[in-house]
């Protein structure tokens, strides 16, 4: 009883500059009859991501017009129908430190500043920027020694890191969403191939610059790398387990070559600034999944239980002429109520939210145990911003997938009353992830409406 674990649970594959972790085998877990099958629903680690959105939304066509759990869908949630049940829709939480409090302009700045820390950002273009410390990380330094990288922050915008973008606003606010100190944000990776390295590189960083270009000299595979590894543990498998090795392995491989193919696309970069250009022939679904696959493998294999995801940076102002959007999106956010940049926005807002539903489907798909993956997991889904008309930052539009193990009454719309602080639900989330905290920007309680009581 002491040792019910028939293989280790934190097992890795490894290779010259490469650590792959593994996902959870059905050989490794407590089995029911050693622990209980309550017991052992608990031990699959829980995982929180937040995803951001800009420019805000269309939320006549975003909020359900009912709330519990008979809501009709409305039009911008649409791609969410087959995941309802693993939905909860929060209206009425309030992202108030975007206001502007006398310092004017810079609406989308703030939105994105305050998004996560819940503080209102010091106003300013130079090096003394200043923030608050944001909720991911507050979760990363109380449980990210645990896994292999603290936090994983994406983005699909890569801007300038200095200088003014808002009004008199720092570029450092605009495209950051996670700070690790007050004035310490945390730059997302942009570059696909870059953040796969992340995840299966070694900790050394010459071995896994060496390992990558051997791959690309010799046209490998990071599998390449681990393959004596991969089949040394294949062999103390049961069936169950060398199907789900297989699966994880030939998703990374995928992942591969679908990084590969999107490279065609990419400019040679200086080394101290790398990214994926925007080109005429840039794919923003191709780069979007690609991101959210990482993120999938991330969470899969437990090499980080914390992720942030820019899907657009606020005040981007990128056209969407693959849903049929030729106007740039910041432009129709400044609707002034015209009939055909409301519809134009809403169209937006639901290809967005194509990408959040591919994300739920991918988790979905992957077992844990009784469960899925997806079921352990809290992918928050909104923006700082409700109006991009007016910079309003009440009433945000906020979803929240998964079921946290069990600690989220999913499936249903909930309408809080009255605007409630953004931040209580993320301590809420914080209590789920075992990172507790008293305070949390401007939060002044917690959600227990919608979080169970262990």
């Amino acid at each position: 009883m002491s040792n019910p674990w028939q293989l280790p649970r934190r097992k890795f594959l490894r290779g010259l500059g490469t650590v792959m972790a593994l996902p959870f085998f059905e050989s490794a877990m407590p089995t029911a009859r050693l622990l209980g099958a309550t017991t052992a629903a608990k031990v699959f680690p829980k995982r929180m991501a937040f995803i951001y959105i800009p420019n805000g939304v269309n939320m006549a066509y975003w909020t359900p017009q009912t709330t519990g759990t008979d809501y009709e869908v409305p039009y911008t949630l649409a791609p969410l129908a087959d995941f309802k049940k693993d939905l909860t829709v929060i209206t009425e939480l309030d992202n108030n430190q975007a206001n502007d409090f006398g310092d004017g302009g810079g609406g989308h700045a703030r939105a994105s500043a305050t998004f996560l820390t819940g503080v209102h950002p010091r106003k300013t273009s130079g090096a003394d920027i200043k923030a608050g410390v944001s909720v991911d990380q507050i979760a990363a330094s109380k449980i990210g020694d645990q896994t292999k990288l603290p936090s994983l922050e994406l983005s699909l915008d890569h801007g300038q890191r200095a200088g003014s973008c808002d009004s008199g606003y720092s570029c450092a606010y605009q495209f950051n969403i996670s700070w690790k100190s007050d004035t310490m944000p945390m730059n997302p990776e942009v570059d696909p191939r870059l953040a796969f390295e992340r995840l299966f590189g070694a900790n050394d960083d010459a071995s896994t610059k060496e390992a990558r270009v051997k791959r690309e000299l010799y046209d490998k595979s990071v599998l390449d790398f681990v393959l004596d590894d991969a089949k040394d543990l294949s062999r103390t498998l049961g069936s169950n387990d060398q199907q789900k090795l297989d699966e994880y392995l030939s998703a990374v491989r995928d992942l591969e070559r679908r990084i590969a193919a999107s490279e065609k696309y990419v400019i040679e970069l200086t080394p101290e600034q790398r990214q994926m250009k925007v080109l005429s022939d840039y794919n923003f679904d191709a780069h979007s999944k690609l991101m959210l696959d990482i993120m999938t493998l991330a969470f899969q294999t437990d090499a980080t239980r914390i992720s942030t995801f820019i899907l657009g940076h606020d005040g981007s102002n990128r056209p969407y002429p693959q849903a049929n959007v030729a106007e740039g999106h910041h432009d129709l956010s400044h609707h002034r109520n015209d009939p055909d940049k409301l519809t134009k926005l809403a169209i937006i807002n639901r290809y967005h939210m194509m990408q959040y539903a591919y994300l739920l489907g991918k988790l979905k798909a992957i077992k844990e145990g009784e469960g899925t993956l997806l079921d352990n997991c809290m992918i928050l889904y909104g923006g700082g911003l409700s109006d991009g008309n007016s910079h309003s930052p009440e009433n945000v539009p906020i979803l929240l997938a998964g079921k946290g193990g069990g600690s989220i009454a999913a499936g249903q719309h909930i309408t809080l009353g009255e605007l409630t602080p953004l931040t209580n639900l993320y301590r809420s989330m914080l209590d789920v992830m075992g990172a507790p905290t008293e305070k949390l920007g401007d939060s002044n309680g917690k959600l227990d409406n919608i979080f169970k009581k262990a």
